[in-house]
């Protein structure tokens, strides 16, 4: 099969599942908060005090001022919350076939679905975080703009991404224990390399466009030009072409890994 082909006939394999990826991730996102009293809230509370107490530390405790004439609550919340759904699911997915080794041990089950069903249910969270920030936004003083319908592509791209990362993640983590610990430590570093508390304009200008070859930098920046600068998504092609780029090199090679190690997950397992 030609490599180009083979991304787009594995994920056609999955989309036939499409009914079994709902039903999972329904039961992954009831699980979560099963013997919780707060249950299903801690989804709206935890979000919530993050944004707020960054909030408190950076206007009240730094004095930090608006960013670009925007209120920085908004322009912080833009980026966190894209990172919280990217640090969430990624973490999430890497251990997923731990988590479902009792699937991963049936020869008819197709495990290539289950970081799907980590990042799905991870999305549900992602939709309240928007909805909160959406709040956050007009609060602020920033105006509903038809702009903020781009995060629906914005959103695709960070998907795509997402789903290349955590097969690859996944499937090492089955045989290399040590990978969920390079991740979190990845995670941790990635935090302060992506521009989320820091606007990328303090950098020199030649080094800014260094920049479009970061993939998390190209999403948050959408989701900022989208929410707050009213900048089409179109108008920066060439990180679009870089993002789709990376992140289509991404999904092949995560297909190539993933088909090597899958005979052998049972077995380590």
């Amino acid at each position: 099969m030609n490599l180009l082909k083979l991304p787009f006939h594995f994920l056609l394999d999955i989309y036939r599942q499409k009914f079994l990826v709902f039903q999972l991730t329904s039961r992954e996102f009831k699980n979560k908060y099963v013997g919780s009293y707060l249950g299903f809230l801690w989804t709206i509370i935890q979000p919530f005090v993050m944004i707020f107490v960054l909030w408190l530390v950076f206007t009240k405790g730094f004095k930090s001022g608006d960013v670009e004439g925007i209120p920085f609550i908004a322009w912080l919340t833009c980026g966190l919350v894209v990172w919280d759904f990217f640090a969430t699911t990624l973490s999430a997915g890497t251990n997923v076939f731990s988590d479902y080794q009792f699937l991963v041990k049936k020869i008819q089950f197709n495990v290539a679905i289950l970081p799907l069903i980590k990042i799905f249910s991870s999305l549900i969270t992602h939709g309240i975080m928007l909805l909160i920030a959406m709040g956050i936004l007009i609060f602020s003083g920033v105006e509903f703009s038809w702009y903020w319908f781009q995060i629906f592509y914005y959103l695709f791209a960070l998907l795509a991404f997402l789903l290349g990362v955590s097969w690859i993640t996944s499937s090492f983590q089955v045989f290399l224990k040590d990978t969920a610990q390079v991740v979190n430590v990845f995670l941790q570093f990635g935090f302060w390399l992506t521009p989320i508390m820091w606007n990328y304009q303090m950098l020199p200008e030649k080094y800014q466009s260094l920049l479009n070859f970061h993939p998390l930098f190209y999403i948050v920046n959408g989701y900022r030009e989208s929410f707050l600068f009213k900048v089409p998504f179109w108008e920066n092609l060439q990180g679009m072409l870089v993002f789709w780029g990376t992140t289509g090199a991404i999904l092949l090679i995560s297909v190539i890994v993933f088909k090597k190690l899958r005979p052998h997950f049972a077995d380590v397992l």
